[in-house]
């Protein structure tokens, strides 16, 4: 499995690339992923996520976390990507606000490191294909980010 971070220049001090890698490649292997999979991770601020929420889903407001699946859907019309040579998949892009992870943390009552998380478990299961749409999904993908955040808790991330 293949994590590339990227954290903007003015958060680079608050998480470590190494951290952040290892919380995404604990959610790619509780769901069994492919092994040669890969995804981009970006921590970065409301201004830009904002932009992002805007261009992309029409949402003239900051979020906490947007993922990018690379993947369709089974209903899509879309055709999917080229595997490239190596049949590495790239899953997609998850995008999280570090000023927003900051502020949920404080309204939680926890530490900021299990907010970014709780919202990178939430993003790749996204990418992954589990959604929040209506109740029923929703109930399945909010009890699989507390399986694997226990996961990622007993190893001690």
């Amino acid at each position: 499995m293949e994590v590339n971070v990227l954290i903007d220049e003015e958060f680079e001090g608050e998480l470590e690339a190494g951290w952040l890698r290892g919380i995404t490649e604990q959610v790619l292997l509780a769901e069994g992923t492919e092994p040669k999979a890969e995804l981009g991770l970006v921590i970065t601020s409301q201004a830009r996520i904002q932009e992002l929420n805007l261009v992309h889903l029409d949402i003239d407001a900051p979020t906490d976390v947007l993922a990018f699946p690379m993947t369709p859907d089974e209903d899509s019309d879309i055709p999917a990507f080229v595997t490239p040579p190596d049949g590495s998949v790239h899953l997609g892009e998850v995008i999280v606000s570090f000023p927003q992870a900051f502020l949920q943390a404080e309204e939680h009552g926890h530490p900021v490191k299990k907010e970014v998380a709780l919202l990178i478990v939430h993003g790749v299961l996204h990418l992954l294909g589990y959604d929040h749409d209506t109740p029923e999904p929703e109930q399945r993908m909010r009890a699989r980010e507390a399986r694997i955040l226990e996961l990622i808790e007993e190893k001690g991330w």
